[in-house]
């Protein structure tokens, strides 16, 4: 009924007044009960398992251990709610029933002291003798101890928000024994990403954690503890500052700051200063708070130089940008071990505030490129941030056409990539050649083309200063390397013009058909045989025909078109004298074979002129059926040799087994004759070959 209720929106606030009167009306234990239920549900840092929710409802908060026997049924649990909480099927973690019940449990005196409770409540548990008697170096059973991890993680954010002075005493009592601590090492493991061995120079001490949860109370009286080193370093190398600045825990970097012996640019192992730290996660404030000591390095690189400029440029906080960009030690174009600038960065990402503060100086430059030769504007370009490519082209020092290693301009990457609103920029200009191929001969045109990028195909045959049928080096014209990655709808466009030549070969004699063909794209083979400018049978350098190329892979809808045209010979061979159904075969492609075989004028019986062994293709070691049909046509001749003595046969089944031949005919008896000695490689590799193939021999079929 309450579900029903809670889903319709109908008086939802009056309908939790009167089930929290009845929570708390009840008798009893079950009262107290059903409000933890509440509280937990709803002020947790993350949804809690049924089990880690049980062990929290049974900690006692002025014991040293727990009571097992505190803990109760799941069943009981839920029913103290009045089914406010429910269990969550997919993640077996409890919930409250609707999202409108999450607001109206987080509204002031609804719940209240709900943070100090769960505060105490986690601290209290980690205080048990049991908990403290864990070993560091083992993994814990969270089986046994399923409150074990959120206690660990979640304390302290409780704790910063409302902190009790029992909680206090009780986090002081962790945080003196904290490097031994089992939550120690859960907590470091977590906030660092990674399972970390102990290093006894480097320890997660409990300054560093109240520093990174930010407790500024307990920071403070870990402060005036004596024998803290307030500069000591953890297992990652980081000081409580590092900590404290990263979390943008403002009170405690300023409560470290105010130590004499505080050291403010010491870097972490891999994390750079705490001003980077702070810079990268935009936290201003402590920014400001850094920037305001006389011995601060505002400009200083991590591991991988980069600064806290380098930083805040790359996740694009314009706050923590335009503060450094005051400070006269900042050099705002100082590349990082890539020779990425901020600028760089910024424009890569597309944080376009940060890419006009950076544009504003004089000592930036626009146009410098990494190590890999990417300027700013093609990052930019490269995903897809047109306001900053805008930015960009406005300026007088950027070159839009300037060239990379490879010759690709930013105008021949747009294109390849399909950005038709960066290309239409860049056709606006005067300064930039919409045709000016690369190092390869591969024009703007033919990247768009073979990537299938239809709308920058159609800007550029629009244009008078394109050539749509200019090949690269290897002769290969923007139609040719559409038609082979099978882009129907670019092809058709290329068509369209009378100034491309649809027949016309690469350096290899491969046409557009030929390579449409053999990679089995059956659309783009239509648009080319509805041409009559279009030869269907021309073969490339190796004598291989389209019909031969897509028998050799297998593909049975181009198959069908070819064999369709009367003006395609099935039986064209290659310039090894394989023709389509001899590579078919051997490849095992039966569909194939079967087509080839219904023309009337194939010839399953016609001989390569040197080699048996299958071109290289797709493959199979079970070939039989595949070569079944010819065995059983009379126009065989099974003993009739080629000039290298090789038979039918011997040619069709080159990577079978020997049931790919099991229908032969013999003269009397089972035994293959061995083909004559030949004294050459190749031919000492066929008669191997030959040696496990049953042979077709002249005669009739032996009775069984």
């Amino acid at each position: 009924m309450l579900r029903k209720v809670a889903t319709t929106g109908v008086d939802l606030d009056n309908v939790y007044d009167q089930t929290l009167r009845r929570i708390k009306e009840q008798h009893g234990d079950r009262s107290r009960l059903g409000m933890e239920v509440l509280m937990w549900v709803s002020h947790a840092e993350r949804p809690l398992r049924i089990n880690e929710l049980c062990h929290a409802l049974a900690v006692e908060i002025d014991a040293t251990d727990l009571d097992l026997e505190n803990i109760r049924p799941l069943d009981t649990v839920l029913g103290s709610c009045f089914g406010l909480a429910v269990v969550d099927k997919e993640t077996s973690t409890v919930r409250l029933i609707h999202y409108t019940l999450q607001e109206y449990l987080s509204r002031p005196g609804v719940l209240p002291n709900a943070h100090r409770t769960l505060g105490q409540t986690c601290l209290t548990y980690l205080n048990y003798d049991q908990v403290k008697r864990l070993s560091v170096s083992n993994v814990p059973n969270f089986g046994e101890m399923p409150f074990l991890e959120y206690s660990s993680l979640h304390w302290g954010r409780h704790a910063k928000i409302e902190l009790s002075a029992y909680a206090k005493s009780l986090a002081l009592d962790l945080l003196g024994r904290f490097h031994n601590h089992i939550s120690s090492d859960l907590l470091f493991d977590k906030v660092w990403g990674c399972d970390s061995p102990r290093d006894i120079r480097y320890v997660f001490t409990g300054l560093h954690c109240a520093s990174y949860f930010g407790i500024d109370e307990i920071v403070a009286a870990l402060i005036e503890a004596q024998g803290r080193d307030i500069n000591q370093e953890d297992f990652g190398g980081n000081t409580p500052l590092m900590w404290a600045a990263c979390q943008g825990n403002q009170g405690a970097v300023m409560l470290l700051l105010t130590q004499d012996d505080i050291d403010p640019n010491k870097s972490g192992n891999r994390s750079g200063t705490p001003l980077s730290r702070a810079s990268i996660n935009g936290h201003e404030g402590v920014v400001r708070l850094l920037l305001a000591r006389d011995d601060i390095n505002s400009d200083k690189p991590d591991k991988y130089c980069r600064t806290p400029l380098s930083r805040a440029a790359y996740t694009g906080h314009e706050g923590v940008v335009r503060l450094l960009l005051t400070r006269d030690d900042v050099n705002p174009d100082n590349p990082d071990n890539d020779g990425k600038t901020p600028l760089w960065w910024a424009s890569y990402n597309g944080h376009k505030a940060v890419v006009r503060l950076l544009l504003a100086r004089n000592n930036v430059n626009p146009d410098k490129p990494d190590n890999n030769e990417i300027t700013p504007l093609r990052g930019a370009c490269y995903n897809g941030h047109e306001g900053v490519v805008r930015l960009l082209l406005a300026r007088d020092d950027v070159d839009p056409d300037k060239p990379d290693s490879d010759g690709k301009t930013l105008f021949w990457w747009a294109s390849r990539w399909g950005d038709k609103a960066v290309v239409k920029l860049l056709l606006a200009r005067d300064d930039v050649n919409p045709d000016k191929p690369d190092n390869e001969g591969r024009t703007p045109l033919w990247g768009a083309s073979s990537n299938g990028h239809e709308g920058v195909v159609n800007l550029l045959l629009a244009r008078d200063d394109v050539n749509p049928d200019k090949p690269d080096n290897n002769g290969k014209t923007p139609l040719w390397g559409a038609a082979r990655d099978g882009h129907e709808g670019v092809v058709r466009l290329l068509l369209a013009h009378d100034d491309v030549n649809p027949n016309r070969p690469d350096n290899r004699d491969i046409t557009p058909l030929w390579g449409a063909s053999r990679n089995g794209h059956e659309g783009a083979v239509k648009l080319l045989l509805a041409r009559d400018d279009v030869n269907p049978d021309k073969s490339d350098n190796n004598g291989k025909t389209p019909l031969w190329g897509a028998s050799e892979w297998g593909r049975e809808g181009v198959v069908k078109l070819l064999l369709a045209r009367n003006d395609v010979n099935p039986n064209q061979s290659n310039n090894n004298g394989e023709t389509p159904f001899c590579v078919a075969s051997s490849n095992g492609h039966k569909g194939v074979a079967g087509l080839l075989l219904s023309r009337g004028a194939i010839n399953p019986d016609k001989s390569d002129n040197d080699n048996p062994i299958p071109p290289k293709g797709p493959s199979s070691n079970e070939h039989e059926e595949v070569v079944r049909p010819p065995v059983s046509r009379d126009s065989i001749t099974p003993d009739e040799r080629d000039n290298d003595d090789i038979t039918p046969l011997q040619c069709t089944p080159s990577n079978t087994h020997e049931g790919a031949v099991r229908s032969p005919v013999t003269q009397g008896n089972d035994t293959p004759e061995e083909p004559p000695p030949k004294t050459s490689r190749m031919r000492r590799y066929k008669q191997t070959i030959a040696q496990h193939i049953p042979r077709l021999r002249g005669g009739t079929r032996k009775q069984s």
